[in-house]
């Protein structure tokens, strides 16, 4: 198994090399039927329920909608686990109830440290929108193209438990909102509230929280961190990990239009529109842009890369309709697109706890990236990480001699092991000091 993965990995990293040198969500209603409490408590959902629109969804967050016992074959190591898909309630940008689904499992190895068995609330990086890419799906043995299955084993192997998202949108006839800051900080909050209700978990509600994501999962991770005081205050989080940052979206938009890693861009305009159905976007697309959607709403990772690169939005767009002319146009609700997508960035309105910012953090956070990074502006990078010290939260940086994919890999025993220190209660001061 662990060569199959090697593999595996070589051949993304080969495709990332060949790129670089051919260089709706839906809104059920609010109240959960019976049949639906009583399969979430049973816990013997079918493999297809977890992933269809649910005719209702509960109001309380975090509430179980749907669960089923599974095997993760693309967790290396033969780990004695068990593992659930489920289905969870969360909240979308707009506040409305929404279902998502995801993975659960806990070592079956007796938790031997302070308290609690701690929990990893893990959120994973691209993985293309196509309905099949889900995390869910993947780590279950439907393997597609995900690459951080290794990051699993390592928490499990720590002892802890990982409550990791799919992310919204990857129910049946949904698209994934794609770079969606809100939706993507609530759904990783809301599987961690939904682990203790799983019929044998042995998770306490109480008990120390983790977040961590690289590359779309470090944006989902670091919105998290940002969005728990104020949406999810009984959340004991001590610490996020986020490596790989998209933190200025208009920033990451102007590399990546026209380049090896356009693919990244159309699923975040696609990703956008559909968690924004107040902004234009179906009247600005040409006969390519609507082949463009469609193709990307049918790929994964490997997909996206290769079959994507080089679009241009002015290409996909009635009148080649450039980035400022796009972010210029106004919604149904008066905003334009360059505040929507202002409203994505990562940083901002930031501060450490009781600092009476828009987003408190009480707990310190890891940022991490590649040297040599190749798909996300470091500029970008570094920017949310100076916005993060400058606030005064107790921020690491660390970075690594890699490219964006192989960071990711790079980085694990150092992530893992800084969870560990925030769960053990030891002091992190962070190294905001450093240039």
């Amino acid at each position: 198994m662990r060569s199959s993965r090697s593999n595996r990995k070589k051949s993304l990293v080969l495709v990332v090399a060949a790129a670089l040198a051919g260089a709706g969500l839906g809104l059920p209603t609010t109240t959960a039927s019976a049949a639906e409490r009583a399969a979430a408590t049973a816990c013997d959902a079918p493999d297809s329920r977890i992933y269809q629109v649910p005719a209702a969804v509960p109001d309380r967050p975090g509430s179980v909608i749907a669960c089923r016992q599974t095997s993760l074959p693309q967790v290396p190591g033969n780990i004695p686990q068990q593992a659930w898909k489920v289905q969870y309630s969360t909240t979308d940008n707009a506040g409305r109830p929404a279902a998502v689904s995801g993975t659960v499992v806990v070592p079956k190895a007796a938790w031997k440290g302070a308290g609690s068995r701690p929990v990893v609330a893990f959120n994973p990086g691209t993985l293309g929108l196509g309905s099949q890419c889900a995390f869910s799906k993947q780590l279950a043995g439907a393997f597609q193209d995900e690459y951080e299955g290794e990051n699993i084993a390592a928490l499990l192997k720590a002892g802890y438990a990982v409550a990791a998202t799919d992310g919204p949108g990857y129910l049946d006839g949904q698209t994934h909102p794609y770079v969606s800051g809100a939706d993507a900080g609530h759904a990783l909050l809301d599987i961690v509230r939904s682990a203790p209700a799983l019929p044998g978990s042995g998770l306490d509600a109480r008990t120390k929280v983790g977040l961590w994501g690289y590359s779309e999962g470090g944006a989902a991770s670091l919105w998290a961190a940002q969005l728990a005081a104020s949406y999810a205050p009984e959340l004991n989080v001590v610490g996020d990990a986020s490596g790989g940052v998209p933190g200025d979206l208009k920033v990451v938009a102007k590399g990546l239009n026209g380049g090896a890693f356009a693919g990244f861009l159309v699923d975040a305009v696609v990703g956008l529109a559909a968690s924004h159905p107040a902004m234009p976007f179906e009247e600005l697309l040409n006969d390519q842009g609507r082949d463009t959607v469609k193709k990307a709403k049918s790929l994964c990772l490997v997909g996206t890369v290769t079959t994507l690169a080089l679009q241009k939005l002015e290409n996909n767009t009635t009148g080649g309709l450039g980035l400022e002319q796009i972010y210029a146009l106004k919604g149904s609700d008066g905003r334009t697109w360059g505040q929507v997508i202002d409203e994505q960035k990562l940083g901002a309105g930031v501060g450490r706890k009781g600092a009476g910012a828009r987003y408190e953090i009480g707990f310190p956070v890891l940022q991490y990236r590649g040297l040599a990074e190749e798909v996300i502006p470091t500029a970008t990078q570094d920017a949310t990480r100076k916005s993060y010290c400058a606030s005064g939260i107790s921020t690491r940086w660390k970075l690594y001699p890699g490219e964006h994919l192989t960071t990711d890999q790079l980085a694990v025993s150092d992530t893992v092991g800084w969870l560990g220190d925030r769960f053990a209660g030891r002091p992190e001061l962070g190294n905001c000091l450093l240039p």
